[in-house]
């Protein structure tokens, strides 16, 4: 291994390999590896102008050869003669690469397996395919890594694909409960598995490895070293901090208002209101079918006199009847497909993706949606499909202006969110606050409301929403919000699907942001139009207003509607935290209390920024669960009983409301 150093850099060579440590933030290095000659020279999620302190660099020998460390206040990371490195915390191991290739192995264990550290295997006339392998910690917990569908808070033992799907969300940051956090700066498609045996992470097409790691004492630490390098989000509107009025789907202003008058007439406050899908003329179109949308500026006018936003979706897909279709074509805005048609889109049409990594194609469409939307009114657009969805995730198949698909899917989300972020920002000073289905690391800080998909409407799902919305945060993702309901709905008549409606309305209550929306059956609405496109032709669900589910039901979600507003002048507060260093709003239990070891191993749980402990129900038929309060004082806030921590209670849980503590 051969060591120089370059300004803040360590970097060691050897058998074609390039390896760069240097400082990167506080207590963090930023660490790359290439068989090119340079590297790409791109950032990815580290996008800030961070610190890079001079480091102490040593080199000399051990039994084994050459070896260097390279010091960076709390962090420190060593590299042996065979480039296996270490990384320590206050000089204390707390990650080593996984290498057994006989010379330069420092486990004791079996070194003729000529497992090697970091891998390329080359793609016939292209890059490669790379993995790096970690020795694995028992005891250690994992948390982050963005949006997984299913109930694992802690993700030690899971293997996840870094890919964007709906519903699941690839922001490939990892807390570690160890002390550490971990970013894969790499938008390839891949896999990490975070094993008993070993930690592997994989891109499955890439020029280099690229990753960063910090440490810190406890996960706001963590957070706060992480968002410093990737960017923090803005301020969320207090005027949005209300309900988001939404369904599949309203088909016309008519509709619209209706819903907005009602409401009015209720006394129900709506913050947002919003127009789903096909309300336009085909996919790709970006504007109104005025056959049911005659005037949406005078709509508009009137939902902004009632003190109402108004948001409408926008979809990445061109079909090919669109009227600009065949011009973006020409000039080369649309994802090009490897092999077959030009189709990669299919649901209601013959359909091509835009390519949102081309600035010119961020330019074109805006300027479309500009004139057809935001000129009449419109205040905030919701960024749906934006993994993008395909009609089969074959991401090999897939060419961007930046990349072949399996270098680079992963942050075409943000792409798509700074097409309308950063055209927005040149026309008010006014927070940009948009709502997307998917993000990317360092997505916080183009205000983005990241959603958590078309989930069902069972308490398997709401479930697995926690543990999302827990690791969404932790991955310094803070505006975070789901389907009160869920999205897939068979039967609003259902007694059982109330039930969850209201409790999934309760746990919303204390989530970043409160909004109802689903796909409401039975589909029994008939439809407006005859025609196969424009804003009639396609079905509508069920009412999803507050007062669509009876009396009772009603009369729940307006009082717990009123406990948000209450809320607000705290939840301000919060979203000013996350904006001044990148705290989550909805935290797991040991984001507050690292030094209690069973708030490490609770999840049911969580807390509502530093205040409010929340136990949400997440079974049928449950009026009773168990709550374990740490150390301190606790009000319940629905009778004021006071209750000691550092223990378990047993807390009622009638329809009308779920165990929520106060600390005092």
């Amino acid at each position: 291994m051969l060591f120089t150093q370059v300004n803040n850099a360590l970097i060691a060579k050897r058998q074609g390999e390039t390896l760069r440590i240097e400082t990167w933030g506080k207590d963090s290095f930023r660490v790359r590896s290439t068989m090119y000659p340079e590297f790409t020279g791109r950032d990815w999620a580290l996008t800030e102008d961070a610190d890079k302190p001079a480091p102490v660099i040593k080199t000399g020998e051990d039994e084994n050869g050459i070896c260097s460390e390279i010091v960076n206040g709390r962090i420190k990371a060593t590299v042996n003669s065979a480039g296996v490195i270490s990384f320590y915390r206050d000089d204390k191991l707390f990650l080593r690469e996984y290498f057994r290739s006989y010379g330069g192995t420092i486990s004791r264990e079996s070194r003729c397996l000529k497992y090697v550290n970091r891998e390329y295997r080359a793609h016939n006339g292209g890059d490669y395919r790379f993995s790096v392998k970690f020795e694995s910690n028992d005891g250690e917990k994992i948390f982050g890594m963005g949006q997984y569908q299913h109930p694992y808070t802690d993700l030690k033992g899971c293997v996840l694909n870094l890919e964007q799907r709906n519903s699941q969300i690839s922001v490939p940051f990892a807390v570690s409960s160890l002390g550490y956090g971990f970013l894969w700066n790499n938008p390839a498609v891949g896999r990490v598995t975070f094993g008993n045996n070993y930690t592997e992470w994989i891109a499955e097409a890439t020029k280099e490895m690229d990753y960063w790691i910090t440490v810190s004492d406890a996960p706001a630490g963590i957070i706060e070293n992480y968002t410093g390098v990737t960017g923090r989000a803005p301020q969320m509107p207090e005027d949005l901090m209300g309900l988001w009025q939404c369904k599949l789907r309203y088909r016309t202003q008519e509709e619209v208002l209706s819903v907005a008058r009602k409401a009015k007439e209720l006394g129900v406050k709506i913050d947002c209101i919003v127009i789903d899908f096909f309300h336009w003329t085909v996919q790709g179109d970006w504007k109104f079918d005025e056959k049911y949308w005659p005037d949406p500026k005078a709509m508009c006018d009137e939902l902004h006199g009632m003190g109402i936003k108004v948001m409408v979706s926008v979809w990445p897909t061109v079909d090919k009847r669109s009227e600009h279709f065949y011009e973006m074509l020409e000039k080369g805005l649309l994802l090009k497909n490897e092999r077959g048609t030009l189709q990669n889109y299919d649901f209601e049409g013959d359909c091509t993706v835009l390519d949102a990594t081309n600035p010119e194609t961020r330019q074109y469409v805006w300027d479309v949606c500009k004139k057809n939307y935001y000129d009449l009114g419109i205040d905030m657009f919701w960024l749906d499909n934006s993994e993008p969805d395909l009609a089969v995730y074959d991401f090999d198949n897939i060419r961007y202006y930046l990349g072949p698909g399996l270098e680079c899917s992963n942050i075409y989300p943000q792409y798509y969110s700074k097409l309308f972020y950063e055209n927005m920002k040149k026309l008010t000073k006014e927070p940009i606050v948009n709502l997307l289905r998917c993000c990317w690391a360092g997505s916080q800080k183009y205000g983005n409301v990241v959603w958590s998909g078309d989930v069902p409407s069972t308490f398997e799902a709401l479930k697995d929403q926690l543990a999302a919305g827990i690791n969404m945060g932790l991955a310094g993702i803070p505006w975070w919000t789901t389907d009160i309901g869920g999205f897939m709905t068979d039967d609003v008549n259902d007694p059982d699907f109330r039930q969850l409606l209201i409790r999934w309305f309760e746990f919303a209550v204390f989530s970043p942001v409160l909004r109802i929306h689903g796909d409401r059956g039975p589909y029994n609405i008939p439809t407006l139009d005859d025609r196969t496109f424009g804003g009639g032709y396609l079905h509508t669900g069920q009412p999803n207003e507050l007062w669509s589910y009876g009396e009772d039901n009603f009369k729940i979600m307006k009082d717990q509607l009123a406990l948000r507003h209450e809320l607000i002048p705290y939840i301000k507060t919060l979203y000013e935290e996350t904006s001044r260093n990148g705290a989550p709003l909805l935290r797991a239990l040991f984001y507050e209390f690292p030094e209690d070891e069973k708030c490490w191993n609770i999840y049911d749980e969580y807390m509502f920024g530093d205040k409010y402990l929340v136990a949400p129900i997440l079974e049928l038929n449950c009026f009773e669960r168990e709550v374990y309060l740490p150390e301190g004082k606790w009000e319940d806030i629905r009778d004021g009983k006071v209750y000691e921590g550092g223990a378990v209670i047993s807390a009622k849980a009638p329809i009308e409301s779920i165990p929520v503590f106060k600390k005092i």
